[in-house]
């Protein structure tokens, strides 16, 4: 009989045996000892920035108005309601962020009260009221918001008389609007998020604000509509994202003088942006509510790549950051 398995001549337990039962225990685990542990992936950050509208005045069908979501978590604070803000809620919601759901839309922050960023104001008010959100919106902007909101709700009298005591038997707050009209500084703070509102220079415009927002894992900044601004420098250094609005600059030196002059009084060239970055030094520079006049996205990121080395993205409307 094999010695290995014959003990019929010695005491158990058997010394040889031990010593092949640890060589043989070794042999197995050493392999796993030796193993890397699994990479581990990247956390999914709390806070994403959702572009909901990357358009202009012009009506491109593939850029909805200017408008924005900070979403933290199961909450989404809006910037700015160009038209079909609620639709493209809609859209990202369908794409899986529930925050976003219309019933769910109970914050905004607008940067300045222009037409383009606010056609979606009523929409915001009545649409979600529809679907059943059943607390007021809570709107901060400039001064001035107040009285457009009431114009607003006087506008839509008669559907909000048919809506509450008609047969819809709507509840009678979700179309209610509790209006902050802010000056700089912290507007404000809850769980997920402080915002601070800071001036920039939006041509003849006396009241124009972009906003910092500050959550757990992230520094989100949105220029609004702005010039290049000392401002949006000094509240935006060192963010985790700058989304910024930008004009291409080849394209800008062929456009009219008249133009020429209100451009650059009311918006930021590729040219400035790229200072303006080279001294924030975000993290995520994102492009909206871009101004090409015929000029591709590759040119106008050519434009900034030539003067800027960090990381930029085009936006388009529903990209997610």
């Amino acid at each position: 009989m094999n010695k290995w398995i014959n003990h019929s001549d010695t005491t158990w337990p058997c010394p040889r045996c031990l010593k092949w039962v640890a060589l043989l225990a070794l042999i197995c685990v050493a392999p796993l000892v030796a193993q890397e542990p699994p990479a581990k992936h990247a956390p999914v950050p709390n806070t994403r920035v959702v572009l909901l509208g990357t358009g202009t005045p012009n009506p491109n069908p593939d850029r909805w108005g200017p408008a924005l979501a900070i979403v933290v978590g199961d909450q989404a604070y809006l910037v700015d309601c160009g038209p079909g803000v609620v639709r493209r809620a809609a859209a990202a919601r369908a794409q899986g962020i529930e925050a976003l759901a219309a019933d769910k839309l109970t914050h905004i922050f607008i940067t300045h009260l222009h037409s383009d960023h606010t056609l979606g104001y009523p929409d915001l008010i009545f649409s979600p009221w529809v679907l059943e959100r059943n607390v007021p919106l809570e709107a901060f902007g400039p001064p001035g918001l107040a009285d457009m909101t009431e114009h607003i709700q006087q506008a839509y009298k008669q559907d909000i008389h048919i809506r509450i005591d008609g047969l819809e038997q709507a509840n009678a707050v979700g179309y209610k609007v509790n209006v902050h009209e802010i000056e700089p500084g912290v507007v404000f703070q809850d769980d997920n998020v402080k915002v601070i509102a800071f001036k920039v220079s939006h041509g003849s415009w006396k009241h124009a604000y972009g906003y910092r927002f500050e959550t757990a894992d992230r520094v989100i900044v949105v220029s609004g509509d702005t010039a290049p601004s000392e401002n949006l420098i000094k509240h935006a250094t060192g963010c985790d994202v700058l989304v910024h609005e930008v004009y291409c600059q080849e394209t800008y030196n062929r456009r009219p003088a008249k133009w020429q002059q209100y451009h650059a009084a009311f918006h930021t060239s590729t040219t400035e942006l790229a200072k303006i970055a080279n001294r924030v030094k975000p993290k995520l520079l994102v492009l909206t509510h871009q101004l090409l006049w015929g000029a591709t996205p590759e040119q106008m990121m050519s434009e900034i790549a030539e003067r800027y080395p960090g990381k930029v993205s085009f936006g388009n409307d529903l990209d997610v950051y």
